[in-house]
């Protein structure tokens, strides 16, 4: 089993966290009181893809941060 650099696993936190107060405001904005504005349905409907973007670049960071550790421990 791997040591992984917590430092590079800290570094993922602020892009969960952005994910988790997007999940929050989409729940919050999808109150009675916000039902009749446009603006407020084009924003929940972009919400996912947001999300899914957010995980991509996730994804890409850990990767990277994969092939860091990686040649650091071939050389």
């Amino acid at each position: 089993m791997k040591n992984h650099s917590s430092k590079k696993e800290l570094m993922l936190l602020p892009i969960l966290l952005v994910v988790i107060l997007m999940c929050v405001a989409g729940h919050f904005l999808l109150q009675a009181n916000f039902q009749d504005s446009n603006m407020v349905e084009y924003m929940l409907a972009a919400l996912p893809f947001a999300m899914f973007g957010l995980v991509i670049v996730a994804f890409k960071m850990a990767a990277k941060s994969e092939k860091d550790e990686q040649s650091e421990q071939d050389s």
